[in-house]
């Protein structure tokens, strides 16, 4: 795997309701949760059928094609929708060939209920990255505890995660961390 350049966080990590797709997993949908037959959407059993915000997909590619290790941190009673949702979820593949998973573009999954401080620890731990090398995106004001460890958090409007609001992050970061 190539080794993230130093002008790039070593981590990336996303919040999924509202952060990467447009919904709270754990009250507008219920399990099972089914692949589709369509690109970039999950079939739950009952809601309507869902899949990341239209930048996503060519997002995370990218990051991880760069270096970047990708993680997910969400603070859900629906983990098991959560995974189900990520492993459906086929993207199409930006270098052409087969179809992905979501599932297999993230280095880290922390998805449970609790404080994003606790997903943080763990991930830490994980990783082996200083939390100095994480960016965070949420949706949620609250989480912004995380920079409390070092983490720099950005904040994601209505629309979700979009590429400006990941350079926005990855601007901040670097101001931060006295890089230009």
């Amino acid at each position: 795997m190539t080794e993230a350049p130093a002008n790039l966080p070593k981590l990336i990590v996303f919040d999924l309701d509202y952060t990467l797709w447009d919904l709270w997993i754990d009250t507008h949908v219920s399990g099972p949760i089914k692949p589709s037959s369509n690109y970039n959407e999950v079939i739950p059993r009952r809601g309507s059928p869902f899949g990341f915000y239209r930048d996503v997909p060519e997002m995370l590619q990218r990051l991880k094609s760069e270096g970047i290790e990708i993680a997910a941190a969400s603070r859900t009673a629906a983990p098991d929708y959560a995974y189900d949702a990520l492993k459906h979820l086929k993207l199409k593949n930006r270098n052409g060939g087969d179809n992905i998973s979501a599932k297999s573009l993230f280095d880290y999954t922390e998805i449970y209920p609790g404080s994003k401080i606790k997903h943080f620890q763990k991930l830490a731990k994980k990783s082996g990255f200083e939390y100095e090398d994480m960016l965070f995106f949420d949706d949620e004001s609250r989480n912004k505890e995380v920079e409390s460890l070092g983490v720099t958090f950005q904040l994601v409007g209505v629309s979700g995660t979009d590429e400006p609001t990941l350079q926005k992050g990855i601007k901040t970061w670097r101001q931060r961390r006295g890089i230009s």
